[in-house]
């Protein structure tokens, strides 16, 4: 079941991500670290009403936040629609006890009906260089890699940004 976050969910889900960023690390992919994501990003995620939970049997399995606000770091970005109407996924995660189960995959769809559903033009999304995987993931579903972006406090290295015109 996939459902809005709520506060009472903010210490199960830092708790997911911090698990997500050990293994991540112990995978040799330093992506998040003591700087993102915080519980306070994930506050404001709650807050506006973005973050949604993928749960079974009341247990977290992973995350994933759907915004159409665009962040400065993607104004550079030559997209492949235009700035307007477009889903911006952001914070996917599932807990590293479930990686290679479908549950991404199912997430992922759950933001592709999403967008469909409120009549978005694109997903727009970016997802670490070093992170070989996930690349994959995403190039498979028909996302498009554009340009890269910096997030000077994750890493020295590239984020690439994707998009999936609908």
């Amino acid at each position: 079941m996939i459902r809005k976050a709520l506060s009472s969910d903010l210490t199960a889900i830092h708790s997911l991500t911090q698990d997500c960023a050990k293994a991540m690390i112990a995978s040799g992919i330093h992506q998040w670290n003591e700087h993102y994501p915080t519980q306070e990003r994930f506050e404001k995620d709650v807050q506006s009403g973005e973050l949604y939970l993928y749960e079974e049997n009341k247990h977290l399995i992973g995350i994933i936040v759907l915004t159409d606000f665009m962040d400065d770091e993607y104004i550079s970005v030559k997209w492949l629609t235009n700035n307007h109407n477009n889903l911006y996924v952001h914070r996917v995660a599932v807990h590293p006890l479930y990686w290679g189960q479908g549950y991404a995959q199912q997430i992922m769809t759950f933001a592709k009906q999403y967008a469909k559903e409120n009549q978005y033009q694109s997903i727009r999304l970016d997802t670490f260089s070093q992170n070989k995987r996930n690349q994959k993931f995403y190039e498979i579903r028909g996302y498009q890699r554009l340009d890269d972006i910096y997030f000077p406090k994750q890493s020295e290295h590239p984020f690439h940004c994707y998009e999936l015109t609908l």
